[in-house]
């Protein structure tokens, strides 16, 4: 049986490597000079371009693939370049280079036949126990034992073999950090060698993000885990006997595309079987000019699913921008956890806000003080700017030893570096979320800010004391965080995303003991684990629920994995979310059941080809990053509703919305249920709205199996947008799809 890992992009953890280039030169020795000094200028105003090139040639060697880039970066430039002109070369899993351009050149080099796009090196940034046991998927589940020990992933190797025989990465081993049975690999990738004062140019975790994330996936049981007591129990990954390959990537000015993409060059060379990124781009880039869609269509086409993390920007629509089809995109929800802080004031009123205040003042009362009455002058602020609490705009002489009331979710630095011994803060803004601060604090509401506003204005003896938090049941959960990026899909429309929803809501898992509780210097809290929030905590749940699958169906294709989890997942309240189906996709992940589909929707590197034929990408450039003869051909060429998705969205214009003519979606299911099964078509929908599932009874005389139907939407819809869905029933399993209509805004 194949041996499994699991690759965690980012973390702390992974190697540089580093290319040395030798080169000939052309110019004369006169010429060298004064082309190296005017090209010296032009480099200073030029900026980091991505420029990629599709799949790597079967026949072409590294060494050659490098050698091409430079010559290429030659016949821009035309004057003399040294080895360290190019940043990165990707050379193993796909082709491509990193490289310093100035616009003109940059245009250029995006002319010259075997390139698919240039694009900039843009900016990422991350998507930042007992969730587990909220989704009923226990310790005692039933474990394919010798498939999970080959996967990859976890901290404490003791009781792990050696690494699996398959696994071909290695460790970037320095001063404060190595591998071992368990973590596998690790590399650290900057492609520009600038690191920051808080940056440690080490595979080490500094952060807490990787820590964070791979402990949710795959990390060893813990007992008696806990922040300060608070979520209290045995701490877990999906997955504990998996092995982790760890790739750092993100450093304290964010994640570099040059440096992604590196990664995914060697994560799939270095045979990992299930990748996991928790971090995305604020804005939505075009499929093949975003390195996040390009490394994963790359280890997609190798056999390797992505989960990735939808983004931390909303409650909005249209924020979501890890959108490509062949990976799996996840939202963040709440768990059956909530944590509450009570306030009391001197007049003895008490009011409850949120966060997670591991701080104890044994009642005593302090002082009360609004940011607004505490401007630091000498530093330039207002009392209409010291209202926020920002970092200096406090006057320590004014706020120190005493609580500040502030008109904003801040991080509480500004009020600790001030001396204050603790903060109220006010909004309305993501209050389904706790967050830990470097000194007391509560998060209440306006209505209540305004009675402590109004007590403090009303005394000039005002004083307040904040307690420990306290933790509750969260008896409404699942429901999609404000914070989780919404669709629709901002680059096809008619692809629902996100894909699903899992945990992502104050979750507790392992953290940097070199970071502090709440990430503010100063803070002196440094923990083993830590309960945070963001879709890069619900992205890693997703990953070991795929791992786990893996570790039962070692042949199944990255397409029908996605779709085991998809079709399985827990339907989710409209009611209760904003946006629905654009909030949480499919529903809440359900590892138990997505183990046995009976049903599953499959598709190959082709059917995606075909995808992108129909939304207008040209053969050329298909066949350069294909790497063999694909062709858009009319016999080829499929519309966005022949993907064979495990969901079905149709968006409309304005003016169709009385008058939806027959869309039709064709769809194919393979059996991976009972040999000898019949499933029924039961189609919930809106009134107005018909669609019709033809045929629509599916029978099934083998595994394997595959049956093709089709599914036709018209009608008319009243609302914007409205939620249907089809689910394939046999008697044992029900394979539910999600259908949305909606009107194009």
């Amino acid at each position: 049986m194949k041996s499994r890992s699991i690759s965690l992009l980012p973390w702390l953890l992974l190697r540089c490597v580093t290319i040395t280039l030798l080169i000939s030169l052309t110019a004369s020795q006169d010429n060298r000079k004064a082309n190296t000094s005017i090209h010296q200028l032009l480099f200073n105003h030029s900026l980091t371009y991505i420029v990629y090139m599709g799949n790597q040639p079967q026949l072409q060697s590294q060494l050659s693939s490098a050698s091409l880039h430079m010559s290429m970066l030659q016949r821009v430039i035309r004057s003399n370049i040294g080895p360290g002109s190019i940043l990165r070369n990707y050379r193993k899993s796909f082709n491509g280079f990193a490289v310093k351009l100035t616009e003109e050149e940059a245009r250029i080099m995006a002319g010259m036949g075997g390139v698919v796009s240039v694009f900039p090196n843009r900016k990422r940034k991350l998507h930042t126990t007992r969730s587990w046991d909220f989704m009923g998927f226990s310790q005692q589940v039933e474990r394919s034992t010798t498939e999970e020990s080959d996967i990859s992933e976890s901290f404490n190797g003791t009781g792990f073999g050696p690494p699996p025989t398959k696994w071909r990465g290695s460790c970037q081993v320095s001063a404060n950090f190595t591998c071992n049975n368990k973590i596998v690999g690790a590399r650290y990738y900057k492609s520009d060698g600038e690191f920051g004062p808080d940056d440690l140019p080490s595979p080490r975790d500094t952060d807490g993000h990787g820590s964070h994330t791979a402990s949710t996936a795959a990390g060893n049981l813990v007992s008696m885990a806990s922040l300060y007591g608070f979520s209290s129990g045995t701490a877990r990954g999906c997955v504990p006997s998996a092995r982790i390959a760890v790739y750092k990537i993100c450093w304290s000015d964010g994640c570099d595309d040059a440096d992604i993409l590196a990664a995914f060059d060697d994560a799939i060379a270095d045979g990992v079987d299930i990748i996991s990124l928790s971090l995305g781009s604020s804005n939505p880039h075009e499929y093949f000019n975003d390195s996040i869609a390009i490394g994963t269509f790359h280890a997609m086409r190798n056999g390797i699913l992505t989960s990735a993390s939808a983004g931390n920007d909303g409650p909005s629509r249209s924020t979501i921008t890890n959108v490509a089809p062949w990976f799996i995109s996840v939202a963040a929800s709440t768990i059956d956890r909530k944590f509450s802080t009570k306030v009391q004031l001197g007049n003895n009123n008490i009011y409850e806000g949120i966060s997670i205040n591991t701080y104890d003042l044994q009642n005593v009362t302090y002082p009360l003080i609004y940011g607004g009455d505490a401007a630091n002058i000498s530093g330039g602020f207002t009392d209409s700017s010291s209202r926020f609490c920002h970092q200096d705009s406090l006057d320590q002489n004014l706020v120190k030893g005493k609580i500040v009331v502030c008109d904003d979710l801040v991080s509480g630095e500004g009020p600790f570096s001030a001396g204050a011994v603790g903060a109220l803060m006010q909004g309305q803004r993501r209050r389904d979320r706790a967050f830990s601060f470097p000194l007391p604090t509560s998060y209440v509401d306006t209505n209540d800010g305004s009675d402590i506003l109004l007590y403090i204005n009303s005394t000039r003896n005002a004083t307040a004391t904040i307690y420990r938090s306290t933790e509750g049941n969260n008896t409404l959960a699942p429901i999609v965080g404000s914070l989780s990026s919404r669709g629709p899909n901002p680059i096809t429309p008619d692809i629902l995303k996100p894909d699903i929803s899992a945990p992502g809501i104050d979750i507790l898992a392992a953290w940097s003991p070199v970071n502090p509780v709440s990430e503010v210097k100063g803070d002196p809290r440094f923990v083993p684990y830590n309960i945070i929030s963001g879709t890069s905590m619900a992205c890693p749940h997703v990953t070991g629920a795929a791992a786990y699958i893996k570790s039962f169906h070692p042949t199944w294709s990255p397409a029908a994995i996605k779709s085991a989890l998809m079709t399985t997942a827990t339907p989710m309240s409209s009611a209760k979310n904003l946006d629905a189906e654009f909030a949480y996709g499919s529903g809440h992940v359900n590892p138990i059941k997505s183990l046995n589909p009976g049903l599953v929707y499959d598709a190959e590197a082709i059917d995606y080809v075909k995808f992108l034929c129909g939304q207008g990408y040209s053969t050329n450039l298909l066949q350069l990053v294909t790497g063999d003869n694909s062709s858009c051909s009319e016999t080829i060429r499929g519309t966005v509703w022949d993907l064979n998705y495990p969901s079905l969205a149709l968006s409309v214009f304005p003016f169709e919305s009385n008058n939806i003519s027959s869309h039709v979606f064709n769809r194919v299911v393979t059996n991976v249920g009972s040999p000898f099964s019949t499933y029924k078509a039961s189609v919930t929908a809106p009134g107005g709205l018909k669609i019709q599932v033809n045929p629509n009874v599916l029978s099934f005389t083998s595994l394997g199996q595959k049956q093709p139907f089709q599914l036709t939407i018209e009608g008319t819809i009243i609302e914007s947008t409205v939620s249907a869905s089809l689910v394939w029933d046999d008697g044992v399993h029900q394979v539910r799809s999600p259908i949305v209509v909606y009107v194009v805004s």
